[in-house]
This record gives C-alpha cells, sequence and structure tokens, in this order.
C-alpha cells in the first residue's frame, strides 16, 4: 500500500490501513509545495526582522523574554530536542509511536511549521523503514504539546537515542550508518515544531477509539448470550420504547439486539418473570450512552489529528507568524475522561450479569457447575470481574481537573491529558477482560437452557467459541480459558451490524 501525504484530512481507517500493511508513505507536491513556501517565507523573515520571535529567535516558555544571536539559532534548536529527552517509565508499545510518527508527519505536511522538506522526508524514512523511537509513557503534561515523548520520538534524527528496528533495540547512530543517513541539521524553528504539538495523545486517542469501537459491539453480543443464558425478556428493546427516547446509541443498541435475537427459541418462549434486572433491562440505555461518548469522542479526535498543534504557527499568506495556544490538550484530556468512565460503566454492567448468571437464580445451577460445593466453578471468575471493575472506577478519577503549574509558571495551566490518554489504555484493556469473563460466564450458562436454542447468529458465536474454551463439568484451572476468551474477542470477526 503506498500513501500520498496531503492537506487532505487523514481518515482513520486509512491509518489503519497503514499501519497493518506496512504501507509506505510519501509527499504530495501539494504537501512539499505548503512546506517549501512556509520554509522559505520563515528564512526570508529571519533576514529582514529585528524583533524577537517567540521559539525562534528566543528561548522557550520563561526564558521567552531572552533572545538567541542568529548564530545560535540552529544550535538553540538542537539543544532544545536534546535537553527536553526527559521521558520516564514504561516504553510506549511500537504501534502508538508509528501512530505518533505518522501523525506528526502529517501535521507538518500542512506547512504551517516552517519545517524543511528534508526533514519531514528524514521522518517518513524512518516510517517506511519499520524504525521505531524509543518513546516513555511518562514525562509530558499535555500542554505545550507532548514536548517529552515527542521529543524521544525524534532524538533519533540527530543520532541520539534509541530505536526498535526488526524487533531489537539499538542505538540511533548504528541505525543511521546502516542505511547511509546523516544526522539531520535543525534550522530556526524546526526542534520547535517536532516537539511542539499533541501527537502523543492523538496517538493513544486512535488506537483507543478503534478498540473501542470493537468493544462497544462486542458489550452487546455478550449482553445478548448473557440475556438469552439468564431467560430474559425481548420487551425492553422493543422499538417503540426507544422512539420515545430516542438517543441515537440507544436506538442504535435496541435495534442491534432485535437482530441479533431474531430467530431464538429463548426470547420467544413464555417467561415466568415479569421484569428483569436493571443490567439487563437497562443495556439499551447504559450501553448507548456509552457508544455516544464513543461517537463524540471519535469526532474530538479526528479535529485533533487533522490539525496543526505546534507554536508558533506560520502564515506566510498572511505575512504573519502567531504564537499562540494549540498544543493545549484539553480538547483530548476532557474526552479521554469522559471516555474512560464510559468504557468503565460497559464493564460495570457486565460484571453484575455476570453475578446474576452464577447466583443460582432462574433454574441455572450456583456457579455454573453440577456439583456446586465440591466444585466452586464460575465462583471467582467474578470475583476477577469485580477486581478489575474496581480498578477502572480508580483509574477514571479524571486527569484533566489537575493542573501543575511549569517553566516558571509561564505555562500556567496545564491539559494533563498525557496522563489521561495512557490510563485510558488501561481502562480500555481492563474492559476486554472483563467482556472476556462475562462471554466465557455466558456460554457456560447457556448450556444449560438446551436443548432450547438461540439465533443463528449468537449459536454461530457459541459454536466458535466452544473450538478454543471447552464447557467447564468440573473445577480446572480457570485462567489458561480466561485467556483463551480474551483472545478470542482479539481475533473473532464480529458482524453484528
Amino acid at each position: 500500500m503506498n500513501f500520498k501525504i496531503s492537506p487532505e484530512d487523514l481518515k482513520i481507517e486509512v491509518i489503519w490501513d497503514l499501519l497493518r500493511k506496512n504501507g509506505k508513505i510519501s509527499l504530495s507536491k501539494e504537501s512539499i509545495n505548503l512546506i517549501t513556501i512556509c520554509r522559505n517565507y520563515l528564512d526570508s523573515k529571519l533576514e529582514n526582522n529585528t524583533s524577537p520571535i517567540y521559539g525562534i529567535t528566543t528561548g522557550f516558555g520563561s526564558l521567552h523574554n531572552k533572545t538567541i544571536s542568529n548564530d545560535q539559532l540552529n544550535k538553540l534548536q538542537e539543544n532544545l530536542v536534546m535537553s527536553h529527552a526527559c521521558g520516564t517509565g514504561p516504553v510506549v508499545r511500537e504501534d502508538i509511536v508509528r501512530l505518533m510518527l505518522l501523525l506528526k508527519i502529517h501535521a507538518l505536511s500542512l506547512g504551517k511549521s516552517g519545517v524543511q522538506v528534508s526533514t519531514v522526508q528524514r521522518l517518513i524514512d524512518f516510517f517506511n523503514e519499520g524504525i521505531v523511537s524509543v518513546v516513555y509513557e511518562q514525562g509530558s503534561l499535555g500542554a505545550s504539546g507532548d514536548l517529552a515523548p515527542l521529543a524521544h520520538l525524534v532524538l533519533p534524527l540527530l543520532g541520539m537515542g534509541e530505536v526498535i528496528y526488526k524487533g531489537k533495540k539499538t542505538e540511533a547512530s548504528v541505525i543511521l550508518k546502516k542505511f547511509g543517513w546523516y544526522p539531520v541539521e535543525l534550522k530556526s524553528k524546526e526542534g520547535l515544531a517536532l516537539l511542539n504539538g499533541t501527537q502523543f495523545m492523538s496517538s493513544y486517542g486512535v488506537y483507543i477509539i478503534t478498540l473501542a469501537e470493537r468493544l462497544s459491539a462486542f458489550a452487546d453480543l455478550t449482553s445478548a448470550i448473557s440475556l438469552e443464558a439468564y431467560d430474559g425478556r425481548l420487551d425492553p428493546f422493543f422499538e417503540c420504547i426507544h422512539k420515545i427516547r430516542p438517543h441515537k446509541g440507544q436506538v442504535t443498541t435496541a435495534a442491534a439486539f432485535r437482530k441479533m435475537l431474531k430467530g431464538s427459541e429463548l426470547i420467544s418462549r413464555s417467561k415466568a418473570h415479569v421484569q428483569d434486572p436493571y443490567s439487563f433491562r437497562c443495556i439499551p440505555q447504559v450501553h448507548g450512552a456509552s457508544k455516544d461518548t464513543i461517537s463524540y469522542s471519535k469526532s474530538v479526535i479526528l479535529t485533533e489529528i487533522n490539525s496543526v498543534t505546534d507554536n508558533p504557527t506560520i502564515f506566510p499568506d498572511e505575512d504573519m507568524i502567531v504564537s499562540g495556544g494549540n498544543f493545549h490538550g484539553q480538547p483530548l484530556a476532557l474526552i479521554f475522561d469522559y471516555l474512560s468512565i464510559a468504557l468503565a460503566e460497559l464493564g460495570s454492567i457486565s460484571e453484575r450479569r455476570v453475578y446474576r448468571l452464577i447466583a443460582g437464580q432462574r433454574d441455572l445451577p450456583e456457579f455454573l457447575v453440577a456439583n456446586p460445593g465440591l466444585n466452586s466453578g464460575f465462583m471467582i471468575p467474578q470475583y476477577t470481574a469485580a477486581s478489575i471493575v474496581s480498578q477502572n472506577k480508580q483509574l477514571c478519577t479524571p486527569s484533566s481537573v489537575d493542573s501543575i503549574p511549569s517553566s516558571n509558571e509561564q505555562e500556567d495551566h496545564v491539559s494533563m491529558g498525557a496522563n489521561g490518554a495512557t490510563k485510558l489504555l488501561r481502562v480500555t484493556e481492563n474492559l476486554e477482560r472483563i467482556l472476556a469473563i462475562e462471554l466465557f460466564t455466558a456460554i457456560q450458562a447457556l448450556e444449560f437452557r438446551r436443548p432450547l436454542r438461540s439465533s443463528e447468529l449468537i449459536e454461530n458465536v457459541v459454536k466458535s467459541f466452544r473450538e478454543v474454551v471447552p464447557f467447564i463439568k468440573d473445577d480446572k484451572v480457570m485462567y489458561t480459558e480466561i485467556e483463551k476468551a480474551v483472545d478470542f474477542i482479539r481475533e473473532f470477526k464480529l458482524q453484528v451490524s
């Protein structure tokens, strides 16, 4: 797959195609022209300008009042990259770093940052050759951009730092030598353009929103199987109920259930009970609200990845160099917190369904084994789900309400969106495990409803699941079965809509 980077908006589907297919990218003629015009304008401005320009002829942050001589402008940019590479903590996974690289290339291609075409081309070389900078999770305040993570991303361009190439960590200088590349010589403004921006946060956003959409659909599927196993009612999913409270996600969820359960013997049989607990009856409202949150969050992420977020910003046509605040991560920080809550709630209601299924209600055996007492059955998977749900609640303390001033209080309000991003990923992966436990439990419970059958769609899912996870007759080691269920969710080709 070959893709031309242009001023056109990047779409998330295209991004994932590039990453999954190891696609190659190049600059379009339009992007080369925009980058060149902007760089030439900046060079011309510096030749004729006597007034200080933030970050170009001055220091950074609270050092904005320190003027830098013309013969030191290049050194200023190199020093910036080196000094800001202060990340620590766990290493960011390679696919997210590749996302960072792609999003940085795209942002610079919009021609408002003052970089050289050759600098962007070297970033493209890294992407195309599969060279992944070693970036650390901790260090960004999410408000002068993601300074520390982006410094680690671009440090190898200077022949410094570390990269991962073909699965092995090595010094960046070794990789440059291997490909016959010289370290990039940064010109005025370039270090700032490379380090300013929200690409660390945005990359987590792209990665997570894709996973969130998939897990939202799986939450519907697993809960539909739970509803069947619990001998639940279809009434709460009737179209008429949702027409009179038409939140989009709620309507979509109810429609998905009607489709998934069409033709089921279990759902259509007479029921002894007239009402189900909220964890079943309110699935459209709860799952639907999370769907709406995911949808809104995706719109914010799409806007962000197609924006210019470094500073200062250069406008050749208007003859302006403007120092603003587009690097501030507040739009992302807020939706990361919002999305954390929405995904945690999908896990919370899922665990309650697991509990109902193992509680010995509605003619199901306690803990879903034939001989409870001798066998603990599914008692402890519910414990595990409860533990993860509780951790998600703790992780949902919002990051965006926190702020610690930095740079001698020049940067006196920060978003903490980077912290929000990294813990949102933990919440999302936790949800994946909770849903795997529900799926494991629900399919076990469904076996006690035989010979009655669910819908063709659900029976096909059950059949596929049984190829990797067996019915649990007597106690056995369970963690391996839970891991198989997690893998099933990751690999199963879900087709509900």
